[in-house]
């Protein structure tokens, strides 16, 4: 085998995405407080970027051109002693005094906010919850007032690093000492670490953390209630089902359970009523879990006078933007220095960009939900059993857009609706053709499929079968394994688990 090293020429034509076009892709595809916090940003980072309704200068923008001027690396050069840079500064006051010495802020969301007036993005923050500490911290604290010795009180707080959030223990024993050398080497053993774990177990609230499995996790909580409740006779037989009948519970199957244990199925119902105030995640009743908070982007609502829905971009959280017409000036004026008319006029074209990007964003999603508004009428009407298929690739083409233009549109949005709030991409999906020849969504399938399970007896539920056959005779013909999956996607058990006895 031998190899050659030669050159050679070759013609071709590649398509490359400027850094422009993927900012615009971006913004398009970014819900509405993500939007939010990058138009903040360039706010903060962009000196040419102004609110609408200001000036655009002021003491803050003087600060802006210092501190924008002073960190970038492309206006100030290295190895430079800082000289030239004054002097720049020094041409910008003299000759721009105007622009640094108005009242308004370019930086603040408000710009008609008076000096000395309280900032209402401060006070809101001030006001917000503060973060909680975390599990481990939290149970620590709870640790310390124990009175134990030290070998015990050590072996106890090696164990807390090792209880997941959800309060169950991540690791055994064993395992905990092998990753800690360390505490191994310190003369902890596992005698300390067994003779710790009962002892935090009962003394950590809620009851039920530092568990091994979930049942233990269940029998400690029962065991606290019997000594916290009058009904101790209940919840001795609420412990006795999960200690003995843990997989007959999950199963559903509780005429077998009445059988072995000699109770009725009243006595075994009222036990599992008990058994929901367990809980099999203990932990998170301290872990503080962000739930980000759902902001629609677009409004519909329904005028009667036109007998039509009609969409509204919901973006009145962001600031009328524009290209600071001083910094513009300042970008096309010759006496200043060609490397800072350089830095002003890259900022003032980035600014424009900016606005043109969001633009575009919010005109292709008011047309992507006008086609929607359009096509889904019966959908708003009736409801959404009558929702229909709609391929992006057929709104794309209605548009004249490229369907990634319209998946990026639609990506993470809501639309607040008459009939709640609903995620955008909802509405695109594929569907089937009922026997009277109308067209349904697979989303309206499942919604059929939802209503026929909540409207079944459940002392005799359905099979999935059964759900087939309820199915076609509403005229959906679809295959037993697609009623499987969809059940599934659903959240809905399967009849034995459904089953009421």
């Amino acid at each position: 085998m031998q190899f050659e090293t030669n050159q050679q020429m070759k013609l071709g034509q590649q398509m490359k995405l400027s850094p422009r076009m993927i900012q615009s892709m971006e913004i398009l595809q970014m819900p509405l407080l993500a939007l939010q916090e990058r138009v903040d940003q360039e706010l903060e980072s962009n000196i040419a970027l102004d609110i609408a309704e200001g000036d655009g200068s002021g003491e803050e923008a003087e600060e802006r051109v210092e501190d924008t001027i002073d960190s970038q690396e492309m206006v100030v050069g290295e190895g430079t002693d800082g000289a030239d840079d004054f002097q720049r500064l020094e041409s910008l006051e003299s000759n721009y005094s105007e622009a640094m010495d108005n009242e308004y802020s370019s930086s603040s969301f408000s710009p008609s906010r008076q000096a000395g007036e309280r900032d209402w993005k401060m006070d809101a923050m001030a006001n917000l919850e503060g973060r909680g500490k975390p599990l481990a911290d939290q149970l620590q604290h709870q640790w310390t007032f124990a009175e134990v010795g030290d070998a015990i009180e050590a072996a106890g707080a090696l164990i807390i690093q090792n209880i997941t959030d959800e309060g169950l223990l991540g690791s055994d024993l064993e395992t905990i000492l092998e990753q800690n050398p360390e505490a191994a080497k310190q003369g902890m053993t596992l005698v300390h670490l067994e003779e710790a774990l009962p002892i935090l177990q009962r003394w950590l609230e809620p009851s039920g953390l530092a568990a091994r499995s979930t049942k233990e996790c269940l029998l400690l909580q029962v065991e606290a209630c019997q000594q916290q409740s009058d009904d101790s006779e209940d919840w001795e037989v609420v412990g006795r089902l999960i200690e003995e009948h843990m997989d007959d519970l999950v199963q559903n199957r509780l005429p077998r359970i009445a059988s072995e244990t000699g109770l009725s199925l009243d006595q075994v119902r009222s036990a599992m009523n008990l058994m929901h105030r367990l809980n099999l995640s203990p932990g998170l009743e301290l872990v503080q879990v962000d739930v980000p908070p759902i902001i629609p982007d677009v409004i519909v609502e329904f005028d009667q006078e036109a007998d039509a829905y009609i969409a509204a971009l919901c973006d009145g959280m962001l600031p009328p933007l524009r290209v600071s017409p001083r910094y513009r000036e300042m970008a096309q004026d010759s006496a200043l220095d060609k490397e800072t008319r350089g830095f002003i006029s890259r900022n003032v074209s980035n600014a424009q960009w900016l606005i043109e990007s969001i633009n575009q964003r919010s005109n292709s999603l008011l047309r992507v939900v006008t086609v929607v508004l359009s096509r889904q009428r019966e959908f708003f009407d009736l409801g959404p059993q009558h929702l229909k298929p709609m391929p992006m690739v057929d709104v794309a083409d209605q548009l004249g857009v490229h369907v990634a233009t319209v998946s990026r549109a639609v990506a993470d949005k809501w639309m607040q609706t008459p009939r709640g709030m609903i995620r955008l991409r909802r509405f695109f999906s594929g569907g089937t053709e009922t026997e009277s020849g109308r067209n349904v969504s697979w989303e309206a399938v499942k919604e059929i499929l939802r209503e026929i399970v909540e409207k079944e007896d459940r002392k005799h539920p359905l099979s999935d079968e059964l759900l087939a056959v309820a199915l076609k005779e509403r005229g959906i013909d679809i295959a037993r394994r697609t009623v499987v999956k969809y059940r599934q996607q659903l959240g809905i058990p399967p009849a034995r688990l459904r089953k009421q006895f």
